[in-house]
């Protein structure tokens, strides 16, 4: 497949008094097209921040994004509003990111109007085409958000992101403001969506249950960096990275043959504003050597048994 984005060494930094911080401080990743790649990370790690930073919601300090081949970082404001046709996002609170003084019908067809595309006619077949594409009643374009259950706003911000066609989508925590009998129909429709529209998406969860029902790779970041990048499949069956396996441990198995002896992380994560120096995580990791707390490890093709592994640790 080919690829339709590229980020390299991209960093976000915040000037506070006193201090910066490195909210993504050097993040490196291909996404092909129809392509998910998973996200994931505990709170505060940055992974918002860097899905925000590729559509340049938030200005970049430094790196380069290309999107279909293009430095977008090098684009000014009009030309990335026209860029944004193709890369739209889905945010966590789904009541939050939508208008509650505009009908759903409005909200929906506000992208072609800003657009340009079609007339009249044109865009209220498309919004009555995509408000059905992701399971919402024939009236609900009538309707305003509040009128609406926490499931369904979301799918009602989903068909506002796909309404223009985009080849990406960036899903930031789209399911963790709902319940959890609905996080799993948001999750399917999701995936449906994938694969129907051939869609590339950024999916960017603290769930790793989440992450591994839509992921066809998952990246695991910590304060700010890209600590392992693998397929899913290799990231569940045999996590490489200290924190990866920390998080894993903590994933619940109805299989006894599964469960995996529970890692607990001490402390919390570093203050982005004072990182530890060396590799952020040796605060916290029992595998810990003397050059980590000197020494950053570079995210890399590593050697691990039975084959390699993109990895900043310098157990391998």
């Amino acid at each position: 497949m080919a690829t339709l984005l590229e980020v390299v060494d991209l960093a976000t930094y915040y000037a506070t008094p006193g201090a910066t911080i490195r909210a993504v401080d050097g993040v490196s990743f291909t996404l092909a097209e129809g392509e998910v790649l998973g996200i994931v990370g505990e709170s505060g790690c940055g992974k918002s921040t860097l899905g925000r930073t590729v559509l340049r919601l938030v200005e970049p300090t430094g790196g380069s994004i290309r999107f279909l081949g293009e430095d977008i970082t090098k684009l000014d404001r009009r030309a990335m509003v026209r860029r944004r046709r193709n890369m739209q996002v889905v945010f966590q609170d789904p009541f939050g990111s939508l208008n509650p003084r505009h009908r759903v019908g409005e909200i929906v067809v506000e992208p072609l109007e800003v657009h340009g595309i079609g007339d009249a006619r044109s865009r209220a077949a498309r919004v009555s085409e995509l408000l059905v594409l992701v399971g919402l009643p024939p009236d609900a374009a009538g309707r305003y958000p509040h009128e609406f259950s926490g499931g369904q706003r979301q799918r009602i911000a989903i068909a506002r992101a796909l309404v223009l066609e985009p080849k990406l989508l960036i899903a930031d925590e789209p399911v963790s403001a709902l319940d959890v009998s609905i996080q799993s129909q948001i999750i399917n429709l999701l995936a449906e969506l994938r694969v129907r529209l051939g869609l590339a998406m950024l999916f960017i969860s603290h769930d790793l249950s989440v992450i591994r029902h839509v992921s066809d790779r998952i990246a695991v970041m910590y304060l700010g960096r890209i600590v392992e990048i693998a397929s899913t499949a290799e990231i569940f069956d045999r996590p490489t990275h200290p924190y990866t396996q920390a998080l894993l441990s903590a994933v619940p198995h109805t299989d006894p043959a599964r469960r995996r002896e529970r890692i607990l992380l001490s402390g919390e994560m570093p203050d982005p504003a004072k990182p530890p120096s060396g590799c952020a995580f040796h605060t916290r990791c029992r595998h810990a050597m003397p050059r980590c707390s000197n020494e950053r490890p570079a995210l890399a093709q590593r050697p691990i048994e039975g084959g390699s592994r993109e990895v900043a640790c310098y157990l391998y």
